[in-house]
Protein backbone atom coordinates (compact mmCIF):
# COMPACT_ATOMS: atom_id res chain seq x y z
CA UNK A 1 0.00 0.00 0.00
CA UNK A 2 1.49 3.55 -1.17
CA UNK A 3 1.88 6.41 1.37
CA UNK A 4 -0.69 9.14 0.83
CA UNK A 5 0.24 12.01 -1.25
CA UNK A 6 1.89 15.02 0.61
CA UNK A 7 -0.36 17.88 1.39
CA UNK A 8 -0.11 20.73 -0.63
CA UNK A 9 2.37 23.59 0.94
CA UNK A 10 0.38 25.92 2.63
CA UNK A 11 0.18 29.82 1.94
CA UNK A 12 1.86 31.92 4.23
CA UNK A 13 -0.53 35.08 5.58
CA UNK A 14 0.08 38.15 4.00
CA UNK A 15 -0.10 39.95 7.39
CA UNK A 16 2.51 37.89 8.64
CA UNK A 17 5.82 39.54 9.67
CA UNK A 18 8.74 37.05 11.81
CA UNK A 19 9.83 40.01 13.10
CA UNK A 20 7.37 40.29 15.74
CA UNK A 21 8.70 37.21 16.55
CA UNK A 22 12.17 37.11 18.91
CA UNK A 23 14.50 35.40 17.20
CA UNK A 24 16.18 32.34 18.88
CA UNK A 25 18.29 29.63 17.40
CA UNK A 26 18.41 25.45 17.32
CA UNK A 27 21.27 23.24 18.26
CA UNK A 28 22.23 19.70 18.76
CA UNK A 29 24.13 18.62 21.64
CA UNK A 30 25.15 14.71 21.67
CA UNK A 31 25.91 12.35 25.19
CA UNK A 32 28.06 9.64 23.26
CA UNK A 33 29.32 6.70 25.55
CA UNK A 34 31.68 4.05 25.29
CA UNK A 35 33.11 1.53 27.04
CA UNK A 36 36.92 1.22 27.27
CA UNK A 37 39.51 -0.55 29.31
CA UNK A 38 36.52 -1.76 31.45
CA UNK A 39 35.17 1.69 32.50
CA UNK A 40 32.21 3.69 30.97
CA UNK A 41 33.84 6.76 29.02
CA UNK A 42 32.08 10.11 27.29
CA UNK A 43 32.93 12.18 24.73
CA UNK A 44 34.34 15.30 25.29
CA UNK A 45 35.00 18.62 23.64
CA UNK A 46 37.31 21.36 24.85
CA UNK A 47 35.82 24.78 23.67
CA UNK A 48 38.11 26.66 21.59
CA UNK A 49 35.49 29.69 21.57
CA UNK A 50 33.71 31.99 24.11
CA UNK A 51 31.55 31.42 25.28
CA UNK A 52 32.86 29.07 27.91
CA UNK A 53 35.94 29.15 26.41
CA UNK A 54 38.55 26.29 27.83
CA UNK A 55 35.59 24.17 29.41
CA UNK A 56 34.92 20.72 28.34
CA UNK A 57 31.52 20.21 27.09
CA UNK A 58 29.22 17.82 24.65
CA UNK A 59 30.01 18.06 21.09
CA UNK A 60 27.66 19.62 19.20
CA UNK A 61 26.36 23.05 17.40
CA UNK A 62 24.08 24.99 15.34
CA UNK A 63 20.98 23.56 13.59
CA UNK A 64 21.85 24.96 9.54
CA UNK A 65 18.85 26.16 7.96
CA UNK A 66 18.47 22.69 5.48
CA UNK A 67 19.47 20.20 7.58
CA UNK A 68 17.41 18.12 10.26
CA UNK A 69 18.26 18.25 13.90
CA UNK A 70 19.20 14.70 13.50
CA UNK A 71 21.49 15.04 10.13
CA UNK A 72 22.97 17.97 12.34
CA UNK A 73 23.46 15.99 15.20
CA UNK A 74 26.18 13.19 13.03
CA UNK A 75 27.81 16.52 10.84
CA UNK A 76 28.47 18.17 13.93
CA UNK A 77 29.75 14.33 15.86
CA UNK A 78 32.12 14.10 12.37
CA UNK A 79 33.44 17.69 12.49
CA UNK A 80 34.45 17.77 16.22
CA UNK A 81 35.66 14.07 16.73
CA UNK A 82 37.51 13.24 13.34
CA UNK A 83 34.83 10.46 12.63
CA UNK A 84 34.90 10.34 9.07
CA UNK A 85 31.34 11.14 7.20
CA UNK A 86 30.52 8.01 6.48
CA UNK A 87 31.28 6.51 9.83
CA UNK A 88 28.86 9.39 11.07
CA UNK A 89 26.35 8.78 8.54
CA UNK A 90 25.90 5.49 9.52
CA UNK A 91 25.44 6.08 13.41
CA UNK A 92 21.88 6.52 14.76
CA UNK A 93 22.38 8.74 18.01
CA UNK A 94 18.99 8.37 20.00
CA UNK A 95 16.52 11.72 20.51
CA UNK A 96 17.35 12.11 23.97
CA UNK A 97 15.18 15.22 24.96
CA UNK A 98 14.82 19.02 23.98
CA UNK A 99 16.56 21.37 26.39
CA UNK A 100 15.13 25.19 26.05
CA UNK A 101 15.28 27.12 29.40
CA UNK A 102 15.73 30.80 28.60
CA UNK A 103 18.92 31.60 29.47
CA UNK A 104 20.87 28.13 29.22
CA UNK A 105 23.10 30.29 26.48
CA UNK A 106 24.02 33.61 27.59
CA UNK A 107 24.34 34.69 23.71
CA UNK A 108 21.00 34.56 22.73
CA UNK A 109 17.93 32.17 23.17
CA UNK A 110 19.03 28.77 22.16
CA UNK A 111 16.68 25.42 22.24
CA UNK A 112 19.24 22.34 22.54
CA UNK A 113 18.01 18.86 20.57
CA UNK A 114 19.96 16.42 22.59
CA UNK A 115 21.02 13.19 21.20
CA UNK A 116 22.82 10.13 23.25
CA UNK A 117 24.11 6.88 21.99
CA UNK A 118 26.09 3.85 23.32
CA UNK A 119 28.65 2.73 20.66
CA UNK A 120 31.19 0.16 20.49
CA UNK A 121 34.65 0.36 18.75
CA UNK A 122 34.85 4.09 17.79
CA UNK A 123 38.34 5.70 17.28
CA UNK A 124 40.28 8.36 19.22
CA UNK A 125 38.49 11.43 18.47
CA UNK A 126 40.23 14.83 17.66
CA UNK A 127 39.10 18.40 17.77
CA UNK A 128 37.65 20.27 14.87
CA UNK A 129 35.20 23.26 13.86
CA UNK A 130 34.58 25.32 17.03
CA UNK A 131 36.63 22.43 19.30
CA UNK A 132 40.19 23.35 20.56
CA UNK A 133 40.23 19.31 21.15
CA UNK A 134 38.27 16.11 21.70
CA UNK A 135 38.65 13.10 23.97
CA UNK A 136 37.51 10.34 25.58
CA UNK A 137 36.57 10.59 29.25
CA UNK A 138 36.57 8.11 32.01
CA UNK A 139 32.67 8.73 33.30
CA UNK A 140 33.77 8.90 36.79
CA UNK A 141 36.50 11.22 36.52
CA UNK A 142 34.35 14.25 35.03
CA UNK A 143 34.87 15.92 38.75
CA UNK A 144 38.22 16.24 37.80
CA UNK A 145 37.07 18.72 34.61
CA UNK A 146 35.46 20.97 36.80
CA UNK A 147 31.52 21.74 35.70
CA UNK A 148 30.75 21.81 32.16
CA UNK A 149 29.61 24.13 29.79
CA UNK A 150 26.19 25.36 29.46
CA UNK A 151 23.62 23.01 30.81
CA UNK A 152 25.80 19.77 29.58
CA UNK A 153 26.04 18.24 32.65
CA UNK A 154 22.42 17.92 33.18
CA UNK A 155 22.22 16.45 29.60
CA UNK A 156 25.10 14.30 30.70
CA UNK A 157 23.17 12.91 33.52
CA UNK A 158 20.04 12.00 31.37
CA UNK A 159 22.46 10.27 28.54
CA UNK A 160 23.69 8.19 31.14
CA UNK A 161 20.56 7.12 32.64
CA UNK A 162 19.08 6.46 29.01
CA UNK A 163 21.50 4.53 28.20
CA UNK A 164 21.71 2.30 31.16
CA UNK A 165 18.07 1.65 30.57
CA UNK A 166 18.72 1.04 27.09
CA UNK A 167 20.43 -2.16 28.33
CA UNK A 168 17.62 -3.25 29.83
CA UNK A 169 15.45 -4.35 27.27
CA UNK A 170 18.19 -4.54 24.21
CA UNK A 171 20.97 -7.14 23.10
CA UNK A 172 23.26 -4.02 23.11
CA UNK A 173 25.72 -5.49 25.58
CA UNK A 174 27.00 -8.07 23.38
CA UNK A 175 28.73 -5.52 21.17
CA UNK A 176 31.28 -4.56 23.87
CA UNK A 177 32.52 -8.22 24.52
CA UNK A 178 34.91 -10.17 22.25
CA UNK A 179 33.13 -12.49 19.05
CA UNK A 180 33.35 -14.81 21.51
CA UNK A 181 32.70 -14.01 25.64
CA UNK A 182 32.45 -15.52 28.63
CA UNK A 183 29.16 -14.85 31.19
CA UNK A 184 31.37 -12.86 33.36
CA UNK A 185 32.73 -10.82 30.66
CA UNK A 186 28.77 -9.89 29.50
CA UNK A 187 28.56 -9.32 33.05
CA UNK A 188 31.03 -7.02 33.55
CA UNK A 189 29.86 -4.68 31.05
CA UNK A 190 26.51 -4.30 32.23
CA UNK A 191 27.88 -3.27 35.78
CA UNK A 192 30.55 -0.98 33.65
CA UNK A 193 27.36 1.10 32.45
CA UNK A 194 25.07 0.43 35.53
CA UNK A 195 27.38 1.48 37.90
CA UNK A 196 26.45 -1.27 40.04
CA UNK A 197 27.39 -4.98 41.13
CA UNK A 198 25.13 -7.84 40.04
CA UNK A 199 24.74 -11.38 41.32
CA UNK A 200 26.67 -13.53 39.50
CA UNK A 201 24.32 -16.56 39.62
CA UNK A 202 21.07 -14.42 39.18
CA UNK A 203 22.99 -12.84 36.36
CA UNK A 204 23.49 -15.74 34.63
CA UNK A 205 20.43 -17.22 35.02
CA UNK A 206 18.68 -13.90 33.63
CA UNK A 207 21.03 -13.66 30.52
CA UNK A 208 20.30 -17.54 29.14
CA UNK A 209 17.02 -17.15 30.24
CA UNK A 210 16.03 -14.72 27.28
CA UNK A 211 15.49 -16.15 23.97
CA UNK A 212 18.19 -15.31 21.75
CA UNK A 213 20.64 -13.13 24.10
CA UNK A 214 23.39 -15.34 23.80
CA UNK A 215 23.98 -18.79 21.99
CA UNK A 216 26.90 -21.47 23.58
CA UNK A 217 29.60 -21.67 21.65
CA UNK A 218 31.19 -25.62 21.37
CA UNK A 219 34.66 -26.19 22.38
CA UNK A 220 37.00 -26.02 25.32
CA UNK A 221 35.82 -23.38 27.94
CA UNK A 222 37.97 -20.35 28.74
CA UNK A 223 39.89 -20.44 32.21
CA UNK A 224 39.27 -16.57 33.60
CA UNK A 225 41.94 -16.74 36.55
CA UNK A 226 41.53 -17.62 40.29
CA UNK A 227 40.64 -21.02 41.57
CA UNK A 228 37.26 -21.52 39.76
CA UNK A 229 36.60 -23.82 36.87
CA UNK A 230 36.97 -22.55 33.41
CA UNK A 231 33.87 -20.74 31.84
CA UNK A 232 31.86 -21.67 28.99
CA UNK A 233 31.93 -19.44 25.79
CA UNK A 234 28.79 -18.14 24.15
CA UNK A 235 28.18 -15.41 21.19
CA UNK A 236 25.96 -13.04 20.45
CA UNK A 237 22.39 -14.75 19.68
CA UNK A 238 19.74 -13.40 17.29
CA UNK A 239 17.37 -11.54 18.89
CA UNK A 240 17.56 -7.66 19.38
CA UNK A 241 15.17 -6.83 22.43
CA UNK A 242 15.31 -9.02 26.03
CA UNK A 243 12.11 -10.59 26.56
CA UNK A 244 11.94 -10.63 29.58
CA UNK A 245 13.82 -7.40 30.08
CA UNK A 246 17.06 -7.47 32.42
CA UNK A 247 16.72 -5.19 35.21
CA UNK A 248 18.73 -3.36 37.20
CA UNK A 249 18.99 -3.96 41.18
CA UNK A 250 15.78 -2.11 42.67
CA UNK A 251 16.70 0.80 44.87
CA UNK A 252 19.93 1.15 43.40
CA UNK A 253 21.04 3.99 40.95
CA UNK A 254 24.25 4.45 38.75
CA UNK A 255 26.60 6.99 40.53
Amino acid sequence: MSAPPPAPRPRVPEDYDPADFEPFAVTVDLAVFTVRESSLHVLLVERGEEPYRGHWALPGGFVRPRESAGQAARRELAEETGLSPETAAGLRPEQLRTYSDPDRDPRMRVVSVAYTALLPDLPEPRGGGDAARARWTRYDGLRDLGPLAFDHGRILADGRDRIGAKLEYTCLATAFCPPEFTLGELQQVYETVWGVALDRPNFRRKVLGSPGFVEPVDGPPRRTGGRGKPAALHRAGTATALHPPLLRPEGRTTP
